[in-house]
């Protein structure tokens, strides 16, 4: 894949992900994924399972692309309670090694008043680029 890790030179390296990324090749949007299984149920109303669960359901739709983990430039993440992600940021990198691997790809972290899913902690957002 022709991807460029964006790194100004005399900034310092940010941790879990990338300041920016170039990419080329086919584009791969995924729509919010919330923490539930594949039959649109919540198993665990703790936010370090949601999470786990988000991230596996990432996986699954970039699958269906023909795209990994490693295809992903762009993640935001609506998090519903800014302290329970704060408290669980050990936890987290763990569970997205885990599930992702060790790709940094560019992320946003908003703090959101609720979301269409009652019972969802958080919803993550991708952006993919598959190589030509």
């Amino acid at each position: 894949m022709i991807m460029k890790i964006l790194q100004p030179p005399n900034w310092p390296q940010p941790k879990g992900y990338s300041n920016g990324i170039a990419a080329k090749g086919t584009m791969v949007f995924l729509a919010g994924m919330v923490g539930w299984n594949e039959r649109e149920k919540f198993e665990t109303n703790d936010f370090p399972g949601q999470a786990r669960q988000a991230l596996k359901n990432i996986v699954t739709v970039l699958n269906e692309a023909g795209a990994r983990p490693e295809h992903i430039t762009r993640m935001t993440w609506y998090l519903v309670n800014l302290d329970e992600y704060n408290a669980s940021l050990q936890h987290l990198g763990i569970i997205y090694q885990e599930e992702i691997g060790k790709v940094f790809p560019t992320m946003t972290g908003i703090q959101v008043a609720g979301l269409v899913e009652k019972n969802a902690k958080l919803e993550i957002e991708v952006t993919a680029v598959i190589p030509d």
